[in-house]
């Protein structure tokens, strides 16, 4: 979906955040497989899937300015450390939005730790008010957080990573959203209520 240019871009960006933090490129593909999974089961189409997909990819772009002493912590961040980390939306968004071919794709990073009650971050934006491409990578880049190691804990089953997604349906995540997710991951004997 990408012109050879911005297709460029994006790798050299996912590369350089590779280097600062080894696991981004792989979870940048994954979420960025589910989330296109997720946005065709709601039913969009071009150019909104692409923009998704390069949201998806370059969602934790910012983590670039975060200190790889946080970033790959073995414990729970600290309250200073945790606000530093809560930076990154921000800075992704800074780091794309001047770029025409990132402008939607800058929106959905912005977006992508907003929750759907409004409890999120960077803005506090409920619902609605956050991109759809940032509420599908919410839930995405969740559920492939929870069932891929961390250097701060193991990975979670899938069951387990999918009852979470349930328990925060409408909370931190759109409903909807989160109903299209159900019909794409491995049977588990989990199901929305």
């Amino acid at each position: 979906c990408a012109s050879v240019r911005s297709a460029g871009a994006l790798d050299a960006m996912l590369a350089m955040l590779s280097t600062h933090y080894p696991d981004a490129y792989e979870h940048a593909r994954r979420v960025a497989r589910h989330s296109v999974s997720i946005a065709l089961v709601l039913g969009f189409k071009e150019p909104l899937l692409c923009d998704i997909e390069r949201g998806a990819l370059l969602h934790d772009i910012g983590k670039i300015a975060i200190p790889e002493a946080i970033l790959l912590k073995p414990a729970a961040l600290d309250d200073q450390e945790t606000r530093l980390m809560r930076r990154h939306p921000e800075i992704g968004y800074r780091s794309l939005k001047h770029m025409p071919a990132f402008a939607v794709a800058a929106q959905i990073v912005l977006g992508s730790h907003e929750a759907f009650d409004g409890r999120g971050y960077p803005q506090g934006l409920p619902g609605d008010a956050i991109p759809i491409g940032a509420r599908i990578v919410a839930a995405a880049d969740a559920y492939d957080s929870m069932t891929h190691s961390r250097p701060y804990r193991d990975a979670l089953p899938a069951a387990e990573a999918i009852r979470e997604i349930l328990r925060c349906r409408g909370t931190q995540f759109d409903p909807s959203v989160v109903d299209a997710m159900l019909t794409l991951l491995p049977s588990s004997g989990v199901r929305a209520a």
